[in-house]
């Protein structure tokens, strides 16, 4: 007889669910009709939050992706006019990532899908537990630093 691995079904779980609020969140970005995918979607979040254009390799860094993975991205972003590249200022080897108007546009929409996306995953629970599950999630992202046990 083998012994109830608690852990594990916690870490099954919460793969299940991180795929569900991925499937979720990525069929309200589709309703929006902007043709964004869920990866330029981050791009532009992340984009939004520097008080200055960042430059790619800033953008792969916070993304925790290599710099092709941004550039791809950053291609299909500038074709449908929602960034645009342009030369920093202080360094003419540099190019920098900016919004457009049509990319703080798209931003708005996608605020609004994720909204509709998290009342969508919420919807079964009652305040009370959702109150609970912010805390627990609270827990989890700001919890033990990373390095703890590996495989095995």
């Amino acid at each position: 007889m083998t012994t109830p691995d608690p852990d594990g079904l916690l870490a099954e779980q919460l793969l299940r669910f991180t795929r569900r609020v991925h499937r979720i969140q990525k069929r309200h970005i589709e309703q929006c009709g902007m043709g964004v995918t869920p990866a330029q979607s981050r791009l532009l979040r992340t984009l939004a939050h520097y008080s200055a254009p960042p430059r790619m390799a800033d953008l792969a860094q916070r993304l925790e992706v290599v710099p092709r993975a941004v550039t791809s991205l950053v291609d299909g972003l500038e074709a449908s006019g929602k960034v645009r590249r342009v030369p920093d200022p202080t360094n003419r080897r540099v190019i920098r990532i900016e919004l457009t108007d049509d990319g703080r546009k798209a931003l708005r929409e996608l605020r609004g899908a994720r909204r509709a996306a998290a009342q969508e995953i919420l919807a079964p629970l009652t305040e009370a537990q959702r109150e609970v599950l912010g805390g627990l999630l609270d827990t989890l992202v700001d919890g033990a630093p990373e390095g703890g046990r590996h495989c095995g």
